[in-house]
């Protein structure tokens, strides 16, 4: 039998006074997909940085391909095969996808003449490789983030890479690309490549890994074959406990209408035609491939990228949304899809963040009135449970699950009477995920509109009460929640109107 690839043993690191690693071991074999899971701070990126020698352990030993390393640099990792591919891809965006591809596999020797036609044509190959339709002249910034994700990928393999991890690499993906890279991922465990899988999402795991190791609190608490383990026991070793309503039901029978749109459309967001009502107390979902306008419609609704056409009523009346303070001012609040660049500001304290669109109120008249900021803080650190020492705490030592909160919280501020989630739950853990969900219905029942954009299939169906399906920037099915079946949502996503008109429920 062959040398693991990677073998970690009795692993530590510590912090100062915070140990975030407590003796994990961990293996990789060959042809092998070893999943790392666990809750946000278990872990997981302390240990990813461990593997690729950004961080140097304090006690432990780390063998690649049977020899020991005495110790891991990022140079040494390279030139040992050792890869990573994070959910943010770490590309240049003035430089073309062959240019990006071309940085990590050509030599960087400032006098050697550039053969354009030879990197052209490995970057479509690679690209290619990888199921990826990009032209290898197109500029990085003129990307979408899934296709981002793919040149990374694809860089990637062209450095041979022997081990690679995979940070949520599926997060930013259609269900399409996500079976593409599922593809790529079986061709490289037939080249004998082990990939370390992380990912947030279950049922990924179940479909991809071989195996699977569980860190809680910086332990490694156990490693199980995927065909002995079953989602919740898997939960139970991740967060310590039975997480019983992952999507909870809802609370009370949706009210009044709140938010309606009539044929509402803005031409420089390619979204037009968009009908469908939200109840007070409902949670309306919005599914659909990327790219099918779901954060174009969002951010028209709050005033980002006006409307040019349509009408827009707030409780029976017809209101006019030209700006977010338009938007905000009407009782619209709205957590962005990326909440590290727009839904809070991680160099702030907690308390800035939470209060942060309420200013006016707390500062009238330019008086600094940190005493209400404080108070404020602290009741919304309260009311949703976020995790924090202080709120003088900045937002960047919080867990992602505890910085949605806060991005929430901000929002919660205003007094809303409609809040738009975009993605609320992208890239936190389980725990947190069932914690917000519960927010959610509890935000609900206290009567909000609640509209959902989630590319999670699961969480959709789970969570909304009805469902509004969108394809080529519009509405193509508004679907009931307790009986849409994901067929019926995909159907509806793909343009197969038939099987989903069948049960349009608006």
């Amino acid at each position: 039998m062959s040398a693991p690839l990677l073998q970690l043993n009795t692993i530590t690191k510590s912090f100062d006074a915070v140990r975030a690693l407590k003796g994990v071991s961990f293996t990789l074999n060959p042809g092998e997909v070893h999943a790392l899971l666990g809750e946000n701070g278990a872990g997981k990126s302390t240990l990813i940085k461990v593997i690729t020698g950004a961080h140097q352990p304090n006690s432990g030993t780390i063998e690649i391909n049977g020899q020991l390393v005495e110790k891991l640099t990022p140079a040494s990792a390279h030139k040992l095969g050792i890869a990573a591919i994070y959910q943010q891809p770490a590309l240049f965006p003035d430089l073309s996808a062959a240019e990006n591809i071309a940085l990590g596999l050509e030599p960087t020797s400032g006098l050697r003449r550039i053969n354009w036609a030879q990197r052209r044509a490995q970057a479509r190959d690679l690209l290619k490789r990888v199921g990826a339709d990009i032209d290898p002249e197109t500029e990085v910034r003129n990307l979408s983030m899934p296709q981002q994700q793919l040149v990374e990928i694809a860089r990637s393999l062209g450095k041979g890479a022997r081990i690679l991890i995979m940070d949520e690499p599926t997060a930013s993906l259609t269900q399409k690309e996500v079976e593409l890279l599922f593809g790529v991922i079986c061709d490289l465990r037939r080249q004998g490549v082990g990939i370390i899988y992380i990912s947030h999402r279950l049922e990924e795991i179940f479909a991809v890994a071989d195996r699977v190791t569980v860190l809680r609190d910086g332990e490694s608490v156990a490693t199980h074959a995927i065909g002995v383990i079953d989602k919740p026991k898997l939960i139970r070793l991740m967060v310590g406990r039975e997480v019983a309503a992952i999507y909870p039901p809802a609370q009370t029978a949706p009210g009044q209408v709140v938010l309606s749109l009539s044929k509402v459309g803005c031409t420089k967001s390619q979204v037009h035609d968009v009908t469908f009502d939200v109840r007070a107390g409902e949670v309306f979902g919005l599914a659909g491939l990327v790219g099918a306008g779901r954060t174009e419609l969002a951010r028209m609704l709050f005033g980002i990228t006006p409307t040019d056409s349509g009408t827009i009523r707030l409780n029976g009346e017809t209101i006019q949304i030209h700006s977010p303070q338009q938007a905000i001012d009407h009782g619209i609040g709205y957590v962005p899809e990326d909440r590290r660049r727009h839904g809070v500001i991680l160099e702030m304290s907690v308390a800035a963040n939470a209060t942060m669109s309420v200013h006016r109120r707390i500062f009238p008249g330019a008086w600094l009135r940190f005493g209400a900021e404080q108070e404020l803080a602290k009741k919304y650190i309260h009311d949703l449970s976020i995790k924090t020492y202080s709120p003088d705490s900045n937002v960047n030592t919080l867990s992602g699950g505890n910085q949605q909160k806060v991005a929430l919280a901000r929002w919660l501020a205003t007094g809303p009477k409609v809040l738009i989630l975009d993605e609320p739950t992208q890239g936190v853990d389980v725990g947190a995920k069932a914690e917000i969900h519960k927010l959610i219905r509890n935000l609900a029942a206290q009567g909000l509109a609640v509209i959902m954009i989630s590319s999670d299939l699961p969480e959709i169906m789970g969570m909304s009460d009805r469902i509004g399906v969108m394809l080529g920037g519009t509405i193509t099915a508004i679907l009931d929640g307790k009986s849409a079946d994901a067929d019926a949502v995909m159907a509806a996503a793909l343009g197969q109107t038939q099987r989903a008109g069948e049960m349009s429920a608006q």
